[in-house]
C-alpha cells in the first residue's frame, strides 16, 4: 500500500493507494488538517540579474551538475530535472556563471526560475 496526500476543494485527504494483486485493506480517505503553506527557502542569488533560466514542465531537481558560481557555456546541462520518472537534462541557454535558484530535491513547477546565467 502507498498513502499520497490529496488536496480536493482546498482540504487535504491522506489516501491509501493498493497495488493491483496486492493484500491490503480498501483505501480509505482521513480529511487532514490544513497546515500554513511554508515559503520556500530563498537562496542569496535571488536578486541577481541575468538570463533566467525557466523550468519547462513541473518536476524535481534530481542533481545539480555544476557548481554554484561556475562559468558555463551555451547549452551545456547544469541540472538533472526528474519529471514522469525521466530524467531530462536542462541546459545553460546562454554564457555565463551560474547562481543556482533552487536546491537539489526540491520540487518545482513550471516556469519556476532554476537559475540566472549573467
Amino acid at each position: 500500500m502507498r498513502n499520497f496526500i490529496i488536496t480536493v476543494e482546498g482540504k487535504q485527504y491522506q489516501v491509501g493507494v493498493e497495488e493491483v494483486g496486492g493484500t491490503s485493506a480498501p483505501a480509505q480517505a482521513i480529511p487532514l488538517v490544513s497546515a500554513p503553506a511554508q515559503a520556500a527557502p530563498k537562496l542569496a542569488a535571488t536578486n541577481v540579474s541575468g538570463t533566467k533560466l525557466l523550468s519547462p514542465f513541473p518536476g524535481l531537481i534530481k542533481n545539480l551538475l555544476v557548481q554554484n558560481g561556475e562559468t558555463v557555456k551555451k547549452d551545456q546541462p547544469i541540472l538533472v530535472l526528474e519529471a514522469m520518472k525521466m530524467d531530462n537534462d536542462i541546459t545553460a541557454p546562454c554564457d555565463g556563471v551560474v547562481a543556482f535558484q533552487v536546491v537539489k530535491g526540491a520540487n518545482v513547477e513550471s516556469d519556476a526560475v532554476l537559475a540566472v546565467i549573467s
